[in-house]
């Protein structure tokens, strides 16, 4: 999607962090932006601020773990704008808890935020871009997680199904036009590690230790540091925008991660010389 100007794009997670560094980074480019988020003071805050701008955008609150408000917001999106062209799957939560840690309840809502919310959104989205014969493109933000399990479990599944569900279908929609990227940011300057600020109503009491913020292990340590630190999100989403208008299939935020990859085909490589040589038994 070389041309982005008068486009319009749904980004969900778009009130702060990464989803707001795209958001921005995409209005900048002269697009129009539907901007959907669970916070609904922050999400107030940040279409005020890009409107400041002069920038042609919107907010819808939903909770894109429920497929029905997902769906609400894509009707909001269509009632304003009339068609999208950029899907941005972004909305994302820190953790699900460790072994002997985690909980049903943990393992739903991350699972649904970071999993079923990026189903969701291609079902949801998919035959709306196809249905004007422009093209477009499907943006879903998993992680350096999704490459190698650095994290929490739940993190780990949810961000490697995001890796697949986006390589697997890159190929059988760009027969419809649609192009396919994937995000695999590094450690960016967001509020991660804050994600039990959104934990809903329904399942507040059920969900404890479940964030990346629980606890006092080392690995949230320096997560937390390095995330306060991290790269700012704004650079993100401009790296975001050239993925759309060249259609990347990886967009990656950073080289930090990557001696780990490396190391993790290195040990899959190394698994197939155990076998080689040898004849399968049928």
């Amino acid at each position: 999607m070389q041309d982005l100007v008068g486009k319009t794009a749904f980004v969900t997670g778009a009130a702060s962090g990464i989803g707001l560094g795209i958001a921005t980074a995409l209005a900048q480019a002269g697009v129009k932006v539907m901007l959907c988020d669970i916070e609904a003071a922050a999400l107030a805050e940040a279409v005020a601020a890009l409107k400041a701008t002069n920038a042609d955008v919107e907010g819808v609150r939903a909770d894109v773990s429920l497929k029905a408000e997902l769906q609400a917001a894509a009707d909001a999106t269509i009632a304003r704008y009339g068609k999208v062209h950029i899907l941005v799957n972004n909305a994302g939560v820190g953790g699900g808890g460790g072994y002997g840690q985690w909980t049903d309840a943990s393992w739903d809502w991350t699972i649904g935020v970071n999993l079923m919310s990026v189903i969701w959104g291609i079902e949801i989205f998919g035959p709306l871009i196809e249905a004007h014969g422009e093209g477009g493109q499907i943006v879903s933000t998993a992680s350096m997680a999704g490459l190698i399990a650095a994290v929490a479990p739940a993190y780990n599944v949810t961000k490697y199904g995001v890796v697949a569900l986006s390589e697997g279908l890159r190929p059988a929609l760009a027969a419809r036009g649609i192009g396919v990227s994937v995000l695999c940011p590094g450690f960016i300057r967001t509020r991660i590690m804050e994600s039990s600020r959104n934990v809903p109503d329904r399942l507040a009491n059920a969900l404890e230790n479940m964030t990346m913020e629980a606890g006092d292990s080392e690995f949230a340590q320096v997560a937390a540091a390095a995330i306060t630190h991290g790269i700012d999100p704004l650079y993100v989403g401009e790296l975001v925008r050239e993925g759309i208008e060249n259609d990347w299939p990886y967009i990656f935020t950073d080289l930090a991660f990557e001696g780990a990859v490396d190391a993790r085909f290195a040990a899959i490589k190394a698994g197939m010389d155990l076998i080689r040589g040898r004849e399968p038994r049928h």
